[in-house]
């Protein structure tokens, strides 16, 4: 198959590997793994900026998990080049990167991209791909379902990690290397195809129940409000919107829990609210990616800048963490009665 059809139906790994090119002497590049369909090889990169101290504050983004979602891929992309340029020049983003670190990795799933379908080559939907059960039955289908590959959501062999598909393997990895051993780290995943406003979600999606660090995420949230006031983000834990089995990030956050104690670790992801898309241009229905992605050139233009903002907010906050991580008595009372309030009261 020509590399030209490749470049035409995955532009996004094309676009990135051009961009990948550029990064000498900026940023550590790696192919976290290889994966293979139709006789060729899609590699899976990671680009690690900053300091080499496994201990720095880490912020890492990923994007592509899902196929039909390129606009995940395409946001962390967008800010990889920002980045790339901005290094050049910024003394302040130089200085702060002595002493943090960023990572990315902007296509998890290319064979889904490729093939223009949610799933990965196997079939295997790598958002229900983990060793994870919910605490309760979810959605029929929706929660991940083993009945088959030839139905959504399907979750694969989630037996144990070493059985997970390579793509979600290569996540794990980079994020257990990478994020892991920082004091402070977050990590957050762009999807889209739900609902009309953009969300950004936190653990966990297997259980209704508060996640363990519920008071650092009520501070975080109150940081973002207070720097950000007009910001457009709805901040929910996702299991107020549907539950799910093997959620890569829940497993990931357990692990780190049991492994890496004393040390914060909050995973979130941003889901893109593409239902406003469809409602400002209903022809993209049509489309197989018409539903999860911006099609109007300024409307994807717009998407892609607009989130960074916060990609520098996170990566600011994870670098400064005592406001959202040190609380005395009086603060850890108003920030627990503060998130019954907003996400957990069984009357609102």
């Amino acid at each position: 198959m020509s590399q030209s059809l490749i470049n035409r139906r995955l532009p996004e790994l094309a676009t990135l590997e051009r961009l990948l090119k550029t990064l000498s002497g900026k940023a550590r590049v790696q192919v976290e793994a290889t994966v293979r369909f139709d006789q060729i090889d899609f590699p899976i990169h990671s680009i690690t900026f900053g300091s080499e101290d496994k201990s720095a504050p880490c912020l890492g983004v990923f994007g592509g998990v899902h196929g039909l979602e390129r606009i995940g891929s395409e946001v962390v992309i967008s800010w990889l080049q920002t980045m790339s340029e901005v290094l050049n020049w910024d003394e302040t983003f130089q200085e702060r990167l002595k002493h943090s670190r960023i990572v990315l990795m902007p296509i998890v799933n290319p064979i889904g991209m490729y093939l223009t379908r949610r799933s990965n080559g196997n079939g295997v939907d790598l958002m229900r791909n983990a060793p994870v059960t919910a605490d309760e039955p979810p959605a029929f289908l929706l929660g991940g379902q083993t009945y088959s590959n030839l139905l959504p959501w399907y979750r694969g062999n989630t037996a144990a990690f070493e059985q997970m598909e390579i793509e979600s393997q290569a996540l794990c990895n980079l994020v257990q290397r990478e994020v892991f051993p920082s004091k402070t780290s977050l990590t957050v995943d762009v999807h889209s195809g739900f609902g009309a406003i953009d969300r950004l979600w936190f653990p966990y999606a297997k259980s209704k129940k508060p996640p363990p660090h519920l008071l650092e995420i009520t501070a975080m949230k109150r940081l973002f409000d207070r720097s950000y006031p007009n910001h457009f983000y709805r901040i929910e834990p996702q299991a107020k919107q549907y539950t799910t089995h093997g959620d890569l990030w829940d497993w990931l956050y357990d692990a780190h829990m049991t492994r890496e104690k004393g040390k914060v670790y909050i995973p979130w992801t941003l889901e893109l609210g593409s239902w406003v898309w469809l409602k400002k241009n209903p022809r993209q229905l049509f489309s197989s990616l018409g539903a999860f992605n911006p099609v109007q050139p300024h409307r994807l233009q717009r998407i892609l800048r607009r989130h960074l903002t916060l990609f520098d907010f996170l990566h600011r906050a994870v670098m400064s963490p005592k406001p959202w991580t040190e609380f005395d008595q009086d603060t850890r009372r108003t920030l627990q009665r503060r998130a019954m309030d907003l996400w957990y009261d069984p009357d609102r």
